[in-house]
């Protein structure tokens, strides 16, 4: 059981997902809330927004805009509500889910707290139901879906689908629609994509200086004091620009001698283009907002003083003021600079830039990065390969400018040497998705189509002199804090230090590498009133864990983050654990720690009967009856060994014994059953919605 799923993973995640539905009707009911009761096709929307919707996909985590968009947002763009069909209670549900998340200990301890979450509910909830009735929130299958079965087409048939298609493409007034809405919808689907298009890839945990040591690191940067000298000359008074908002030539070689720009010689100087340095160190004061021009004059903005005072403050505001450098980078008005693919999407591919360096393990190779930006132009500006070579020619050589600006900045290091291997592989290729799920075929035609992603080429890669690139502190600590703005994670090592016990294995096992994961553990034994206390702890987290295969990651992830050897002396001696034996016994096995023959009879049979009571967690009674189709009579023997076994949670193994009673008894019989099911496939006692993309 994860509380993050690889976006591609579907079947994991609908595994997981009817798990979670599942477990929550349970706790409902002890709760005095009936199965009836519970909308569980609203609480599996609401899981399914946290898993396709959000940069992130963290399932357990729910910040207050969360909240807000799979009401206001991902509900009205996705689920669809036909003309004999109620309103799902999404608040209801979603309230549901937060309250279960926290019983069961899956909520991320890095989100708010419960009665901030249930309040951000209370507010969404107010317009809900006029945000369900909003057409241009509506997604574009959701739109087309919806006005066609209002015109009478039977979603089951195809023929009647495909004849709706016909009537739209018909024109003519023959399919009456909001033109204004759907206007909205396509304009929207064009820029943002899909809604279920929306996950990032993940970061892995960074370590990050301590504020002193990232200021210290801003002192030294040249750059900086030449911002703040430029200011002080500005001052209060202001200096006199051209009519066109630029230096004076006579104070801009002034200004040269005293930031000790580096540019040209001051007698050689004819115009402001000679002082390169110079206009980057103006340009980038405008931008971050460090001086302003008011009626031809440029004066110091009163404002910027805490910042100018502070070396990080100011390093952050200048980093920041880099985004909007699109012009000043852009150069002349004149020459192929206008035509750079860079400055065609320079705020996205500056982004991707900075999060595509951000918590590799490796500096990038320059042939990498810069095939990855084709790669970004090609798919933003939907170029095909017969776009001219030229375009990409000055792409890179503006790119090299960017750098040398981050460069100066301190935000990125430059070193030389031999690539690592991970970069010598050649990533796969794929198409994007043109058809959103859960769409009928028939009106795919009614979507935007969207373009193929090209391969990279790895030839350069070789040799020992390639340049690297990769962020400093500094920029590795900005772009933490706008990947977090974003909605993305970005795993901080320390952020979880006063995190509770489930709460920190859970997002060690989920989120974080071994190496990272040792450090974070240290941090929160530490902060723990040491390593006994903090242990008993620990333990006591696996050992309340509701999910069986949580439970057994968390203690895996325990074994791994503590020092060598303490972690799996920590597991052997849960060996003899009433309740931890199974998942002890698994968790040595998997890690070749403890050969199967070593294993007592006792502890063979425990070991099977743990194999069914997971396969039982994940699967269902339902799913088990699947696996009877492929698997008996071998399903059969291995549930009726682990009946038999000394499994320690008697009441799972009755649950697993009901279960098998349900199993036919020949595969003749089982195929027969499920033919004359209700097809319904929805693991929730056959209740459907039309849904949307």
């Amino acid at each position: 059981m994860r509380m993050r799923y690889d976006p591609d993973d579907e079947d994991g995640f609908e595994v997981g997902r009817d798990l979670l539905v599942d477990r929550l009707e349970r706790w409902a009911a002890r709760c005095g809330q009936p199965r009836g009761q519970v909308d569980a096709f609203a609480v599996a929307a609401a899981l399914d927004y946290r898993h396709l919707g959000t940069p992130d996909g963290r399932l357990g985590l729910w910040e207050p805009r969360h909240v807000e968009e799979c009401l206001l947002d991902w509900a009205p763009r996705t689920v669809t509500v036909l003309p004999d069909e109620e309103l799902p209670d999404a608040p209801g549900a979603l309230r549901l889910l937060l309250r279960f998340l926290h019983a069961a200990h899956l909520a991320d301890p890095r989100g708010p707290g419960l009665d901030t979450q249930l309040a951000a509910v209370d507010e969404a909830a107010r317009t809900y139901r006029e945000a369900m009735a909003d057409r241009s929130r509506f997604g574009p299958a959701k739109f087309w879906l919806t006005l066609a079965a209002e015109h009478g087409s039977d979603m089951t048939s195809q023929e009647d689908l495909d004849r709706f298609v016909e009537r739209v493409h018909a024109g003519a007034g023959e399919i009456d629609h909001d033109e204004a809405a759907l206007a909205v919808i396509v304009r929207r689907h064009l820029i943002e994509g899909p809604a279920d298009a929306r996950r990032s890839e993940p970061q892995l945990p960074v370590a990050l200086p301590s504020e002193q040591e990232l200021r210290a690191d801003a002192e030294r940067i040249t750059l900086l004091t030449q911002l703040q000298l430029l200011s002080e000359w500005a001052g209060r008074q202001g200096r006199p620009l051209t009519t066109t908002g630029r230096l004076k030539t006579a104070d801009a070689r002034e200004l040269a001698d005293r930031l000790a720009t580096g540019d040209a010689p001051t007698e050689a100087v004819r115009s402001l283009d000679d002082l390169p340095r110079l206009n980057l160190v103006f340009e980038l004061a405008r931008q971050a907002r460090l001086v302003r021009v008011v009626k031809g004059r440029l004066y110091a903005v009163a404002k910027a003083a805490p910042e100018l005072k502070d070396p990080l403050a100011l390093w952050r505001r200048a980093f920041d003021a880099v985004f909007g450098l699109r012009r000043p980078l852009l150069g002349a008005k004149s020459g192929w600079h206008v035509e750079s693919l860079l400055f065609d999407t320079y705020e996205d591919t500056l982004a991707d830039i900075l999060n595509t360096l951000y918590s590799l393990p490796h500096p990038m190779p320059w042939p990498r990065l810069r095939d990855s930006v084709d790669y970004g132009h090609r798919v933003r500006l939907q170029l095909d390969d017969q776009a001219p070579a030229m375009w990409f020619d000055h792409a890179h050589r503006d790119l090299r400018r960017l750098l040398d600006v981050l460069d100066q900045l301190g935000a990125i290091e430059r070193t030389r040497g031999r690539p690592a291997p991970e970069y010598l592989e050649v990533p796969a290729s794929s198409d994007l998705p043109a058809l959103p799920p859960g769409m009928p075929a028939a009106l795919a035609a009614l979507l935007p189509e969207q373009p193929p992603a090209p391969a990279f080429d790895t030839s350069e890669l070789g040799g020992d002199s390639v340049e690297l690139i990769s962020l400093s502190p500094l920029a590795t600590w900005a772009v933490r804090a706008r990947l977090l703005d974003e909605g993305r994670d970005a795993p901080l090592v320390g952020e979880l230090r006063h995190a509770p016990a489930a709460g920190l294995l859970g997002v060690l096992a989920d989120h974080y590498d071994t190496d990272s994961a040792r450090s974070e553990l240290t941090a929160w034994t530490q902060a723990h009133a040491g390593p006994d206390s903090a242990l008993a702890q620990l333990v006591d987290a696996v050992r309340d864990m509701p999910f069986r295969g949580r439970a057994q990651a968390m203690l895996d992830t325990l074994l791994v983050a503590l020092p060598e050897p303490e972690g799996e002396r920590l597991v052997r001696s849960l060996r003899g654990d009433p309740r931890l034996a199974p998942y002890a016994i698994g968790v040595l096995v998997q890690r070749d720690l403890l050969d199967p023959d070593d294993l007592t009879d006792a502890e063979s049979l425990v070991m099977v009967a743990e194999g069914m009571l997971q396969l039982l967690e994940i699967t269902g009674p339902d799913g088990l009856a699947e696996n009877a189709l492929t698997r008996e009579p071998d399903l059969r023997d291995a549930i009726e060994a682990a009946l038999a076994a000394p499994h320690p949670d008697r009441a799972a193994l009755a649950e697993l014994e009901e279960a098998a009673a349900r199993l036919p008894r020949t595969g003749r019989a089982c195929g027969e059953r499920r033919r004359g099911g209700s097809g319904s496939g929805t693991g929730h006692g056959g209740k459907k919605r039309g849904r949307g993309r």
